[in-house]
């Protein structure tokens, strides 16, 4: 069967994001906690980064089957070197996850460096898996580069240090604070005070 296809991001992503809208619209009605004011504010946009993110690393998918199909190994798909084909292109990926580090303090538990490189290494990893996967399976030519990984790690790093760095001004710390969600590293007042103390 020879099939070449492209399926837009805008044909998975759109629904899942109006389904997400939905739930969100619901929640906040009820008032459920975390999902008023503010909150919900941080949580669609957060949810519009991840998308944003899919849309750049996992879509469009091309799919090409038979006489259409990348005949190359998957094996070859993949760099596993760091660094020594590394240039300026790690540039955007660092930046990509800038966003995410950023978010994880006010999201989520996460209230040290270690832990947002804990969080963003898996992150990036599932988007290397997720391309590794669409090559194997649709075999369009996505490839899977180490240096992405590093890359992306970094980035996530650096904008949870930007974050932490924002907590020591006084008037930042209570801007994030409103925005933060109830349990998160920043909502908690007492891990709040004292990632500001360490900021």
């Amino acid at each position: 069967m020879n099939v070449n296809l492209t399926i837009e991001a805008t044909y998975v992503l759109g629904p899942a994001l109006a389904v997400f809208l939905g739930v969100a619209a619901v929640r906040h009605r009820r008032a459920r906690p975390g999902w008023t004011g503010r909150h919900v504010v941080l949580r669609t946009a957060a949810c519009l980064y991840a998308a944003a993110v899919l849309s750049i690393t996992v879509f469009p998918l091309e799919v090409t089957w038979g006489r259409y199909a990348n005949q190359m190994p998957w094996t070859n798909q993949v760099n596993y070197v760091p660094l020594v084909t590394a240039d300026v292109t790690a540039v955007p990926n660092i930046l990509m996850f800038v966003p995410l580090g950023f978010l994880l303090p006010l999201l989520t538990r996460v209230d040290g460096a270690a832990r947002a490189v804990a969080v963003s290494a898996p992150a990036s990893l599932g988007i290397e898996c997720a391309q590794l996967l669409s090559y194997v399976l649709f075999h369009n030519g996505r490839s899977v580069d180490v240096n992405d990984l590093l890359a992306n790690t970094l980035g996530g790093l650096t904008g949870y240090l930007l974050v932490r760095l924002a907590l020591g001004r006084p008037s930042v710390h209570e801007l994030l604070r409103g925005y933060a969600l109830p349990r998160s590293a920043v909502g908690r007042p007492a891990v709040a005070a004292a990632v500001r103390r360490v900021g």
